[in-house]
């Protein structure tokens, strides 16, 4: 029974993230920075589902293991659920976290406080070699503040304000993010399909 799952993603937060989340699985973790010559098709679903599921089939095809793909993003209720699937790409392709934020501020300057509610939305998708797949879906509610706050995480996580933790998500402990996140949530739901799939043994996660 194979014990290796592929993270498939490059984006080292996330990486980071995904590990520690699945940590104490039992099952051996890698990512695409394993795999140099793997290169995933352009996220081009309208959901978050379908971009986790293009880049967790493709992964699996290429690799033959079991891969594991994330596709995540904030939405906004002023903004009609915005940006969404283009969270990474808000103000443009190549945009940075920096360039994101600040668009995201300037579209939501006159929106007042009451209506400033979003949410952060993951979508994770597991699939074989063989294109058998699952997918879970996770979500966590908060606000988008006036100014970044704190320097922890990454994307949106210090415009995202969470009441229930009087802090933003830049400003969260890593292990109290990791078990009230989006993306903790999301795994949280599909752990048990890993483990059902790929086996569970001592060997610890790789680094």
């Amino acid at each position: 029974m194979h014990r290796r799952l592929l993270l498939a993603t490059r984006n080292n937060g996330k990486v980071r993230e995904l590990r520690a989340l699945l940590d104490g699985t039992g099952i051996e973790v890698t990512c695409l920075a394993d795999f140099p010559d793997i290169r995933l098709p352009d996220e081009s679903g309208e959901t978050f589902a379908e971009n986790a599921l293009i880049k967790a089939r493709a992964a699996a095809a290429a690799s033959g293991l079991w891969a594991l793909a994330d596709d995540s993003g904030l939405e906004v209720e002023a903004l009609g659920g915005a940006p969404g699937v283009r969270s990474a790409r808000f103000s443009g392709e190549d945009a940075t976290d920096g360039e994101n934020n600040a668009l995201l501020l300037e579209r939501l300057a006159d929106v007042p406080d009451e209506r400033r509610g979003a949410r952060f939305v993951s979508a994770v998708a597991l699939c074989a070699p063989g294109g058998d797949c699952v997918v879970r879906e996770g979500y966590c509610g908060g606000a988008v503040i006036r100014a970044p706050h704190g320097s922890g995480g990454f994307g949106y996580d210090p415009l995202f304000y969470m009441p229930g933790e009087g802090m933003t998500y830049a400003e969260l402990p890593v292990t109290r993010k990791n078990e009230i996140s989006h993306r903790a949530r999301a795994l949280f739901l599909i752990k048990q399909d890993i483990v059902d799939r790929l086996g569970s043994d001592d060997t610890p996660c790789s680094e």
